[in-house]
């Protein structure tokens, strides 16, 4: 393997490209990243890590496998600085380019797909340079044209700052895709950052490039940006009427650059894959072909999870388990309430959180203290991180309280353990619990299905299966059935190993 500090890369059979999750993320989508690169040992990998403060990344969390060839990282937080800080003069070509720049990510017109190739072809050939952004006289002259031509809010400082924080890692992947060493073809894991990395490599290779998107990456940062306390806002936009009163012009410029990111992203990839199909339709809806689209659900190693299950007790354990990193998204408050309401009626319950607190301290704090003023102690446990296989054994029931998921592994690993799941209804949970077709939701329900953000209806779904051991025995059976007849990861890998192999056979 090459770091990125090596001038010379062997070529990859495949380029993933990857924000904030493999090697340093524990979660799903690192998950299930590794279990691709492990799954697929005749291919070859490189790998282009994209994360926002390096120091927010500690060590790898998963060891490098002998067929990734080259892996570089690069973080946002040094966007910002130039090796050049002198001024620039203003130059007539720069200023058209920097012009269209702004037009694309910015102006409230969506652009069309020539715009959006030709912006690529601009970033991809270096035409504008970063220095040239940051330092240049015509850069000036295009902020100061799109703030009065459209800026709403008063303060020009908040929409300088906020523009060159956008536009700033624009032109440092632009300069990195042009340094990365060639693949065959690539393949990003999200929009954003790392679907504009492949648009714009995909413009400069030539090459296929395929998107899998686990959840959608747009709309999780327009959840993001609506509760983001950082962004710069002008209390008077709150004496606005209308649909887009809450939303300040600040807050909806990020929206628009992550959905224009998204719209290019989209423009550039094919095949674009989605784990279910709802998700293939929100694709659609925000501006995917719907004839490159497709869905390859998750898959897990059945092989795997044959211990955990053989482990399992005779009856059914009074411990819940919620597994998953404790941050906002996961909303383990709810959870948290949900066990309140449990232990009020099954006294022997308990609660068990299951995952890494680092990412969201203050979050985390929030969740000890909320368990500490409901009296519950000794009733529900943070854990931390934890090997899943020997978590799930001693759980009665796996719970998901979050707002936002895609297709979550862990619900697949919990039934392969035996252990039926109480899910919000998000992403694809509703079709995993209670079938994807005819022939699927005729097994019966694996599970319960609630609302999001509603911890008495949650806690009646845990409480309604841990008291009655028929309808808990019948749930966990349709798991195990479902899981086997449609989730492996045999047929992950097998569909995936096709899109690889027709793409780099042709490359």
């Amino acid at each position: 393997m090459t770091e990125h500090t090596t001038p010379m890369a062997p070529v990859a059979d495949i380029c993933l490209l990857l924000e904030g999750t493999w090697p340093y993320v524990r979660g799903g989508v690192s998950s299930w990243v590794n279990q691709l690169i492990l799954g697929l040992p005749e291919l070859t990998f490189s790998v282009f890590f994209i994360g926002g403060q390096k120091e927010a990344y500690g060590k790898r969390h998963y060891a490098i496998p002998s067929n990734v060839v080259h892996i570089e990282e690069h973080f946002l937080e040094t966007a910002w600085t130039s090796s050049d800080p002198r001024a620039r003069r203003a130059d007539a070509d720069i200023a058209q380019a920097l012009r269209d720049l702004h037009r694309f990510f910015h102006y409230p017109e969506t652009p069309t797909g020539e715009e959006g190739g030709a912006l690529l072809d601009l970033l991809a050939e270096g035409r504008i340079e970063r220095e040239d952004f940051l330092h240049g006289k015509a850069s000036w002259e295009v902020i100061t044209e799109g703030y009065e031509r459209y800026c709403t809010d008063p303060s020009f400082v908040n929409y300088f700052w906020t523009l060159r924080s956008m536009q700033s890692p624009v032109f440092m992947l632009a300069e990195a895709a042009r340094r990365m060493p060639r693949a065959r073809m690539l393949h990003s894991i999200s929009t954003g950052y790392a679907g504009l990395l492949g648009s714009i490599l995909q413009r400069l290779w030539g090459c296929r490039y395929l998107l899998s998107e686990h959840g959608i990456y747009t709309k999780e940062r327009k959840i993001d940006l609506a509760q983001a306390s950082w962004i710069a806002e002008n209390p008077d936009e709150q004496l606005s009427t209308g649909l887009d009163a809450e939303v300040s012009y600040i807050r909806r410029l990020w929206i628009r650059f992550f959905e224009r990111v998204g719209l290019l992203t989209y423009r550039s990839a094919d095949p674009i894959i989605a784990l279910y199909e709802g998700n293939r339709q929100r694709q659609v809806l925000d501006g995917a072909d719907p004839l490159r689209t497709r869905v390859i659900p998750n898959g897990i190693a059945l092989d795997a999870w044959a211990g955990a299950l053989e482990r399992r007790p005779p009856g059914i354990p009074p411990v819940v388990g919620l597994v998953g990193r404790v941050v906002p998204i996961k909303d383990v408050k709810t959870f948290i309430r949900a066990m309140r309401g449990v232990v009020s009626a099954m006294p022997e319950a308990e609660g068990w959180i299951v995952g890494p607190e680092e990412e969201d301290p203050d979050y985390a704090s929030e969740c000890h203290s909320l368990v500490a003023s409901l009296g519950l102690q000794d009733k529900v446990k943070f854990l931390g991180f934890r090997r899943i296989d020997e978590i799930l054994p001693q759980l009665g029931l796996m719970v998901l309280t979050s707002i936002s998921e895609a297709q979550p592994l862990v619900i697949l690993e919990a039934w392969a353990a035996g252990v039926p799941v109480v899910s919000s209804d998000v992403g694809s949970c509703r079709e995993l619990i209670e079938g994807a077709g005819v022939e699927d939701r005729s097994l019966g329900p694996a599970g319960e299905v609630v609302a999001i953000a509603d911890p008495q209806a949650t806690s009646r779904a845990i409480l309604a299966l841990l008291r009655n051991p028929q309808r808990w025995r019948a749930a966990q059976a349709v798991g195990l059935q479902r899981v086997e007849r449609y989730y492996t990861e045999a047929l992950m890998l097998g569909r995936y190993r096709g899109l690889y192999r027709e793409a780099t056979e042709t490359a």
